[in-house]
């Protein structure tokens, strides 16, 4: 049967353990279109648009809300 040959400490144990839970950010990035912040690979919910295309328009869904 295997037994440690040194008590692992715990800065050591937990410093092990911390790399196991690190969050990573979201991609944000620039709108082309109207240059406001949004998130990557997503219409944008300012102005609507999506890849160089209009996708959706913005105007009309403000006015029915």
């Amino acid at each position: 049967m295997a037994v440690p040959k040194r008590k692992t400490s715990k800065a050591r144990r937990d410093s092990r353990r911390a790399n196991n839970w690190k969050l990573s950010l979201p991609g944000i990035v620039e709108c082309p279109q109207c240059h406001e912040y949004k998130l990557a690979h997503r219409v944008c919910k300012k102005c609507g648009y999506y890849d160089g295309k209009q996708v959706i328009n913005v105007n009309d869904e403000t006015a029915n809300a």
